[in-house]
């Protein structure tokens, strides 16, 4: 064991698709577990097919499957469900994200699993949880954040919800599910059983979201803003973020604005007058901000020492020099895709290698073969097999 490794020898068993369970099974690939992907036949992880495709990996499915190894397999047949049986036997950990009641047809839901693997850790990755009105309703990112409060919540000043782009809900129901099979994993080691973990996009976008549903509760509705002055403002050329979260901020906010008349004006003279005036402090502001452009607001705030930060592209903050000298983004190769992919650096772990396993998604059924021959199955087993439909055998991709 190391602290590079921790799961070196874990045996991880991942039938999910899409984002969350996917990405939740790749961390533990990343320290160190043998992740097993089972897709099916054909198509694979349906995330394979969603947005642009390269080869057979899109933007989705890269990230959530780097450093494991991919079985193609007819689940639906007999002869499919034996091999995943053969596989079941001897894991650490099993990972599904169907909709609740589709994996116990199946005959692999957590009873069934457990009666075989008593100490098996079952993860169940769904959209609205296994109980409740909703609960055999597909879902995805999007619809949880119109239900859980999140795009009502993001509405730009024309008064407009907006969904927030990145897949915030997807990866938060990743990283919460993964929070929750760390310290299970660890208390296991003296366990003679194992357990059930239900991880829902429903309680990861609640969880996501816990000080701001307070704030709207405790305040019923009337949400006032955290700090005034604080958002979004137009330069000549550009926009800029500002936040003023400490009374000596609006100080030297008012200093680096050479406008004293702020500091001086009664309707801002402390904090919750800043926030009951809001409005009227920005309305000051906007004019001034447009008169300059970014760089030069974003020296005067610098030097001043006030919150800041111009609004990046993806692309304006991959090629900043700070995020290059910060180690946060490693350039890799993946035969999939041409040139090379930026992958954030996961916290705590060395940086991403290229070519290296840990800095690959498998293409479908890459392992298909591999796989069949280190659970016992002969060569000739796994050709007919292949040949009756029940397994894919893909190649690597160059």
């Amino acid at each position: 064991m190391s602290y590079e490794r921790p799961y070196a020898g874990l045996k991880v068993i991942d039938l999910s698709q899409g984002v969350a369970g996917p990405y939740c099974a790749m961390l533990l690939a990343q320290y160190g577990a043998d992740v097993i992907k089972v897709e099916p036949l054909g198509t694979g992880d349906w995330s394979r097919g969603l947005g642009r495709v390269y080869g057979d990996q899109t933007a989705y499915s890269i990230p959530a499957n780097l450093g494991k190894r991919s079985l193609a397999l007819d689940l639906k047949s007999a002869a499919g469900r034996d091999v995943l049986w053969r596989l079941v036997r001897g894991a650490d950990v099993f990972v599904q994200g169907f909709r609740p009641g589709v994996i116990d047809r199946l005959g692999f839901g957590y009873a069934a699993v457990a009666a075989r693997e008593p100490r098996i850790l079952y993860v169940s990755v769904s959209g609205f949880g296994p109980t409740g009105p909703l609960a055999e309703r597909p879902a995805m990112d999007p619809v949880l954040q119109a239900f859980t409060g999140l795009i009502a919540e993001n509405a730009g000043e024309d008064g407009v919800p907006h969904r927030v782009p990145i897949i915030a809900i997807d990866m938060s129901t990743a990283l919460y599910a993964f929070s929750a099979l760390a310290p299970a994993l660890y208390a296991r080691r003296e366990a003679a059983a194992g357990r059930h973990i239900e991880a829902s996009l429903l309680s990861a976008a609640a969880g996501l979201q816990v000080v701001r549903m307070l704030q709207q509760h405790l305040e019923h509705g009337a949400l006032r803003p955290p700090a005034a002055p604080s958002g979004v403002f137009a330069t000549a050329d550009g926009w800029i973020n500002v936040t003023i979260a400490r009374p000596h901020e609006w100080l030297a906010f008012c200093a680096a604005m050479e406008a004293p008349v702020l500091a001086e004006d009664p309707r801002f003279a402390d904090f919750d007058l800043r926030i009951e005036h809001a409005e009227a402090m920005r309305a000051i502001l906007r004019p001034v901000f447009a008169g300059q452009p970014t760089a030069h607001w974003s020296a005067r705030f610098a030097a001043h020492k006030v919150m800041h930060e111009r609004l990046n592209s993806y692309r304006e903050f991959l090629h900043h020099p700070h995020t290059r000298a910060s180690g946060a983004v490693a350039w890799v190769e993946h035969p999939a895709v041409p040139g090379a992919l930026p992958l954030p650096n996961l916290i705590g772990l060395d940086a991403f290698v290229p070519d290296s396993a840990r800095a690959r998604a498998p293409a479908l059924g890459e392992h298909s073969a591999e796989i069949l021959a280190a659970h016992g199955y002969a060569a000739a087993e796994v050709a007919a097999l292949a040949a009756q439909g029940v397994i894919g055998i893909g190649r690597p991709e160059r």
